[in-house]
C-alpha cells in the first residue's frame, strides 16, 4: 500500500493512510505497466486492489477510506465535519464505481494472470454504490457520502461521481454483456446531459446541491476534467490496455462520445 504524505525533506511521514491515494496509485501503475510492458507494475496494482477488496467486503462493500499508520480503518474520521473536501466522513459511492472499473482493467490486462474474484468484486462494489448513491433522497443524482449503514450524509452531487458511474457501467457492460448495465449507463448519461453539463459556460458543473442547483462550497471553478473526459472515451475504448496506450495506438474510434 502507498503512504500519503511526507514532509518536503522526506523525513517526517504523516500517520494518516488513505485509500483515495492508493486508488490513484493503481491508476498510475496500470498506465506505467501498459506503456512500458513491465508486468511488475500491474502486480503491484493488483496487490493494492486485493487489500481494498478485502476491506470493502468486510464493510458490506462500502470502502473504508481512512486508516491509521497500522492500516486499521478509522471509520469515524471527520464525523464532526463530514464535508471535509479531502477526507470526508463515511463511505463515498463514487469511489465504489472507480474501484469497480479499475478491477475490470486489471482483470483484462495481459500482464495479470491471477484474476480470480475480480469480476465478482467489481459487480459488488458497483451494486453497493448504485443502491447507496443513486437518487436515494428524492432527486436524481448521486449523494456524495453515506454513513456505514448506507444513509446519506453529504447530499451534494459532485460531477465526477456520475462520470465514474457511467464509465463503470459501460465497462461492466462490455465485460459481461448484461443489458442492465447499458440501461444504467443511458440513465446516468441523460442525467449528466440534463443537470451536470454546463451548456452556457462549457465543461461540467463541478458541484450541485441536493436539488441539482450548481454550488461551489468545495472549491470554486472547474478544477479538473479527467473524470469527464474519461467517461466519454471509455465506452468505445478496449477494457485493456488503458486509455494512454489505446489513444496512442488508435484503438479509440474518432468522434467517440
Amino acid at each position: 500500500m502507498s503512504v500519503d504524505a511526507w514532509d518536503r525533506t522526506f523525513t517526517d511521514l504523516d500517520g494518516y493512510r488513505g485509500v483515495n491515494g492508493n486508488m490513484h496509485t493503481v491508476e498510475a501503475m496500470l498506465a506505467v505497466g501498459d506503456v512500458t510492458g513491465d508486468a511488475a507494475w500491474h502486480a503491484r496494482a493488483l496487490r493494492i486492489a486485493r487489500r481494498v477488496i478485502g476491506a470493502a467486503e468486510a464493510h458490506g462493500w462500502r470502502i473504508p477510506e481512512h486508516f491509521d499508520a497500522t492500516w486499521t480503518p478509522d471509520l469515524d474520521l471527520n464525523r464532526d465535519r463530514p464535508d471535509d473536501p479531502f477526507k470526508p466522513f463515511g463511505a463515498t459511492p463514487g469511489h465504489g464505481f472507480e474501484w469497480s472499473r479499475l478491477l475490470l482493467h486489471l482483470e483484462a490486462s495481459s500482464h495479470v494472470s491471477d484474476v480470480e474474484g475480480l469480476l465478482p468484486a467489481a459487480r459488488a462494489l458497483f451494486d453497493r454504490a448504485t443502491r447507496d448513491g443513486w437518487a436515494v433522497d428524492g432527486a436524481d443524482g448521486f449523494v456524495y457520502t453515506t454513513d456505514w449503514a448506507g444513509a446519506p450524509v453529504v447530499r451534494d452531487r459532485m460531477h465526477w461521481v456520475p462520470a465514474e458511474a457511467a464509465a463503470a457501467a459501460a465497462v461492466l457492460h462490455a465485460r459481461t454483456g448484461d443489458a442492465g448495465y447499458a440501461a444504467l449507463y443511458a440513465t446516468w448519461w441523460d442525467y449528466i446531459a440534463e443537470s451536470v453539463v454546463d451548456v452556457e459556460h462549457g465543461s461540467w458543473h463541478h458541484q450541485l446541491d441536493a436539488s441539482n442547483t450548481p454550488i461551489d462550497t468545495v472549491w470554486p471553478g472547474k478544477a479538473d476534467l479527467y473524470h469527464a473526459v474519461q467517461s466519454t472515451l471509455l465506452p468505445t475504448a478496449p477494457i485493456a490496455p488503458g486509455l494512454a496506450v489505446a489513444a496512442r495506438d488508435g484503438m479509440i474510434p474518432t468522434g467517440s462520445r
